[in-house]
């Protein structure tokens, strides 16, 4: 069951304490109820008026999801006050000793609301538990569509949560990029950018044997280098409405890859090879081959110039132990002998425990 709210409002006063007055005045908000027994049409729910509620055939037992839609007269449906109103919702419910049970911020607005105190935004402490997906937050001229700053219990950063694959920002600079495709282009280049979360959400409802996992970490630019592919302590999430609901004292910033379509979901691959010490100079040669079900993938082929990470690392340590000068990876179909190694599965990446092998193949 779901009741669709584009805009909650509820008046207080000082007159009576801990008393609501109604307020006598049109209101705009425009509540519509769905239900399983009549999904393709809404009933309409009438504010201060609960019988509407009965006549609409309402369940009380039922699960419930309020949507909120904010829409403004600027950018109509792609600026998004619905989080923030949900805040403020759950706010006041906390005033009578009422608790939200879950928010979901689907890449809530920026301008006005970032930096601003939690009493004005949405907050952690507006419900019991607050997440939030973060999709165009690239900021032009001190402003972002999307607020950037954590605000949630879990604030999800997809393709680093500056823009996503697909939206075609052919040009990085944006004035360019206007010259070339006018106003109407960049209107549909944030428009996309920013309603990826709400298709990011959707898509964890419809491919429920494809959920996303996102991996926790410092930034974008350690989860770009491969720091952060672990799930151990709780280090990685499911992204959308199967997250792991987990209330901690800070917020957590998990990252993540994502198609440009959907099933959004991409598998994250981390091949850990320990070296061993070595005299001799030694000049190995490292192969490395991807097969799924359905054959080679021919994306693979791109991977190798964005093979650019090597993290040094031992046992005991955090720091650097062992230093590698060199590592070229070559992209060829030479059918070297096989040296399989025992890869161990950590739910979307391998462990590789030998220390030196000459074929790597990871099978999907």
């Amino acid at each position: 069951m779901q009741l669709r709210n584009f805009l909650s409002m509820t008046i207080l006063t000082d007159t009576e304490t801990g008393e609501r007055m109604k307020m006598s005045y049109k209101p705009k908000s425009v509540f519509r109820l769905y239900t399983d027994s009549n999904i393709d049409d809404t009933c309409r729910v009438e504010l201060f008026k609960p019988y509407t509620l009965d006549a609409c055939g309402f369940n009380s037992s039922h699960p419930l999801a309020i949507i909120i839609h904010g829409w403004s007269s600027l950018w109509e449906k792609c600026i998004c006050l619905g989080a923030h109103i949900s805040g403020f919702a759950g706010s006041n419910l906390a005033v009578s000793g009422k608790t939200l049970g879950r928010i979901t911020g689907l890449d809530p607005v920026g301008p006005l609301f970032e930096g601003m105190s939690h009493t004005e935004r949405l907050s952690p402490e507006d419900a019991r538990f607050v997440d939030a997906i973060h999709t165009f937050t690239q900021e032009r001229m001190g402003l972002s569509v999307g607020i950037k700053q954590l605000f949630a219990h879990f604030d999800f950063y997809p393709n680093g949560g500056s823009f996503q694959p697909g939206c075609q920002l052919h040009v990085q600079n944006i004035y360019a990029h206007l010259a070339q495709y006018g106003i109407m282009g960049f209107e549909q280049t944030v428009k996309c950018a920013h309603e990826r979360t709400v298709h990011l959400f959707i898509d964890s409802l419809l491919n429920k044997d494809k959920q996303i996992m996102a991996y926790k970490c410092s930034d974008n630019t350690a989860f770009e280098k491969g720091y952060c592919l672990d799930c151990r302590k709780n280090r990685c999430d499911t992204l959308g409405y199967d997250i792991k609901k987990v209330r901690t004292g800070t917020s957590k910033r998990p990252f993540l890859k994502t198609r440009s379509h959907m099933p959004y979901k991409l598998f994250h691959y981390q091949i850990r090879i320990q070296f061993i010490n070595q005299t001799d100079k030694i000049e190995p040669t490292l192969t490395v081959s991807l097969t799924g079900t359905t054959g080679r993938n021919p994306m693979w082929a791109k991977m190798w110039s964005m093979l650019k990470t090597m993290i040094p690392w031992a046992k005991s340590s955090r720091g650097p132990q062992l230093t590698v000068g060199k590592i070229t990876v070559k992209n060829t179909d030479d059918r070297l002998p096989s040296q399989m190694m025992e890869v161990l599965k950590a739910d979307h990446y391998r462990f590789i425990r030998n220390q030196l092998h000459t074929h790597i193949e990871i099978k999907g």
